[in-house]
Order: C-alpha cells, then structure tokens, then sequence
C-alpha cells in the first residue's frame, strides 16, 4: 500500500492520492481559509469507514436490509510534549432498515474485536468505543 502526498497551494494544503488515482485534501485547519481536513480528522474519518464497511458488510451477509448508514465520531486529545494524539475514540453508528437490532451490534463487535484495522492500529494507545442506534433507538 502506497499513497503520494504533494505539496498544491503556498501553504499547507495537500494533495494525497493513492494507487488507483483517487485523492483527498489535507489542510492545516487552524488557520483561516483551510479547505481540507486536517489529518487528524482523516484518523477519525478512517476509524468510521473502516468499520462502517465492516459492519455493512456482516449486515449484508446476513441478509439485513440496511436503507441508511452513518456515524458520527468524537476524539478527545491529551497534551503530551508538543503532540496532542488521541486519548479516547467514540464512534456512533445510526442505522435504519429492516434489521435486527442485536444483530447490528454484534456486527460492531466483530468489527472493532476482530477485524478493523485502523482501530486495532489505535488500540494499544486509544481507547476506541462504540454505540450502535437502529432506527432511532440505541441498542443496549
């Protein structure tokens, strides 16, 4: 796996393409007119895609019908010498169909225990949690 990174304005403002050609932009947030993510918004961003596919997928093999997926992920950084990395990770999944809701969090679970790769990454230094709502209702 490789990714390029070029430098595309005067700035900070990044370009990051992969090997098949597609592209995100990386921005230094904290100064006025940024238009990309910054790269620590990318790690929260990675964390919710990587098991959101996870989960859409073991739902679909499954044969639940999911209409509407989506997450929202919260980080919370600590100060350690200049950095301020991650100390802990939430990622709430909102899920609407035609499901089983218990269903739906064991797809969670095999995701963050077993088969996401970017929070197996985080794991020895991120606490990384979860909460799974289907169709409005959090399930326990």
């Amino acid at each position: 796996m490789q990714i390029n990174l070029e430098r595309i304005d005067d700035n900070y403002l990044f370009k990051c393409t992969n090997s098949n050609g597609n592209c995100i932009l990386l921005d230094n947030t904290s100064r006025e007119g940024a238009t990309g993510v910054s790269p620590m918004e990318t790690v929260l961003m990675a964390v919710a895609s990587c098991s959101g596919i996870d989960i859409v997928s073991i739902l679909d093999k499954q044969k639940q019908s999911v209409t509407s997926f989506k997450a929202e992920v919260q980080g919370e950084r600590e100060q350690v010498g200049q950095a301020k990395p991650f100390k802990r990770i939430l990622v709430k999944f909102f899920i609407d169909g035609e499901l089983d809701p218990q269903k739906a969090l064991k797809a969670a679970q095999l995701s963050f225990e077993k088969y996401c790769s970017v929070s197996k990454t985080l794991e020895p230094n991120v606490e990384v949690n979860y909460e799974v709502h289907v169709n409005g209702k959090k399930v326990a």
